[in-house]
């Protein structure tokens, strides 16, 4: 019996190999896929808008099964501070010199908006979805509706965590030991052009390999406007994985504060190859050692191009927030990149104030799968005239219209921090310029 049961074992073992080194790792190191994990979306989708209908049809049948709020519960009206204050005076144009008591009225209306419903506190919480993803994550309050969604969605957990959870996790873990392994004997290796192929062959393996332990799906457009070496990369920010699924299609330099542990052996690994510019905390607070440095790397047109995420906080794939100006600062040329994900296989936004690094990777490889759209945009370069924080909100607008994201003047930094007085200060100089009627 003993003997009965360690044969199946060793059967299931070697199977299991064989699906994730030939089925699997080959393809990925080789950029091939056999198709499978396409087929596999297709199935997710047909099986999401069935559910759709039939959570639609409960609704109908059940009135107690709850609707989803919709996004955003205060109707803005979009309009400019003068023209909402000609509206509260029922006056026409506002002339110079005049002051009414019902302007604070505008006042406090947006203030009451901004606590209710800000634009800043929206953009660090999940991204709400049209419909169910059979993911009890996304729905709280999820009802019993019928016995076949029931059946389905038990099926869902039992194909996530029993089969995809064990073979991501397995890929997770060849595709880092062999990043950290492969770097390191490499990095042993006289400065040649066989140790650079070397090392971005590694990298770009191991990216693709993770990749797959994701069961990534990534559609790339415009790949002619790819990052050139002796450029600057600059992308919206939603997750740290927005480095693998960059990095599936071509190797970068990695921008980045030093870290311990698991992330700083990988982080000496990659070193000792590949000219990534990593710094201690200490230099991270000198904007001109910070800038100096990527300068240099720039200037080395043979260097890879440079990987930035100006937002410097992740934000949840609706919007693009403001761009911190020292990556405009340094020169050359800037190659924007617009990265959007379907919400509908899993969220793949980062709350880091909710979820530590590890509980967000295991949410990620608990869901059904990561859908990105990837556009390489147009090259730019700082215009005459120009300056830094002008040229940042001209990249950022334009990855925001090609990501139908929302372009947000905010900093980002607002996630933790306090408004600066110079936001307030703006508003002032606005209303100011409205009354004494300099606008």
């Amino acid at each position: 019996m003993m003997e009965d049961l360690w044969s199946l074992a060793l059967g299931l073992l070697q199977l299991w190999m064989f699906v994730v080194v030939f089925l699997i790792m080959l393809p990925a190191m080789f950029g091939l896929s056999l198709g499978v994990t396409g087929v596999y979306i297709q199935v997710l989708v047909e099986i999401l808008e069935w559910a759709t209908i039939r959570i639609q049809r409960g609704r109908e049948e059940l009135p107690s099964v709850p609707v989803p709020l919709p996004n955003g519960i205060i109707k803005r009206e979009g309009g400019s501070m003068k023209e909402e204050l000609c509206e509260l005076r029922h006056s026409p144009p506002i002339e110079g010199g005049e002051f009414a008591l019902s302007d604070a009225l505008y006042f406090f209306k947006s203030g009451l908006e901004s606590i209710v419903d800000d634009q800043v506190t929206q953009r660090f919480s999940s991204e709400e979805l049209a419909s169910w993803n059979l993911l009890t994550r996304t729905n709280l309050n999820f009802r019993y509706i019928s016995l076949r969604l029931s059946i389905i969605w038990v099926l869902g957990v039992f194909v996530r965590y029993c089969i995809l959870f064990p073979l991501r996790i397995t890929l997770a873990l060849i595709g880092l030991s062999w990043l950290v392994v492969g770097l390191t004997i490499i990095g042993l290796l006289p400065e040649s052009s066989l140790r650079s192929w070397l090392s971005e062959l590694v990298h770009l393996t191991c990216y693709r390999i993770c990749a797959r332990a994701l069961s990534a799906t990534i559609h790339y457009h415009n790949k002619q406007n790819k990052p050139q070496r002796g450029g600057i990369c600059v992308a919206n920010h939603t997750t740290p994985i927005d480095i693998v699924i960059l990095a599936n299609d071509g190797c970068y330099a990695m921008v980045g504060q030093i870290h311990g542990g698991l992330l700083g052996i990988i982080q000496r690994a990659m070193v000792r190859s590949c000219p990534h510019v990593w710094f201690e905390r200490s230099e991270m607070r000198d904007r001109h050692a910070v800038t100096s440095r990527l300068k240099a790397h720039v200037a080395a047109k043979t260097k890879l191009p440079i990987l930035i995420f100006p937002e410097g906080t992740c934000v949840n794939n609706t919007s693009v927030m403001m761009f911190k100006k020292g990556s405009f600062e340094i020169g050359g040329t800037i190659y924007p990149v617009a990265i959007k994900y379907d919400p509908r296989f899993g969220d793949a936004f980062w709350n880091s104030s909710k979820f530590n690094m590890l509980s967000y990777l295991l949410r990620t490889m608990t869901s059904w799968a990561i859908v990105v759209n990837v556009w390489y945009l147009p090259p730019m370069t700082i215009e005459e005239g120009e300056d830094a924080t002008s040229f940042a909100n001209r990249v950022k607008s334009a990855i925001a219209s090609q990501g139908g994201l929302l372009d947000l003047a905010w900093d980002g930094g607002l996630k933790r921090g306090k408004v600066k007085d110079s936001f307030k200060e703006e508003q002032q100089k606005m209303y100011s310029s409205i009354i004494v009627g300099k606008n």
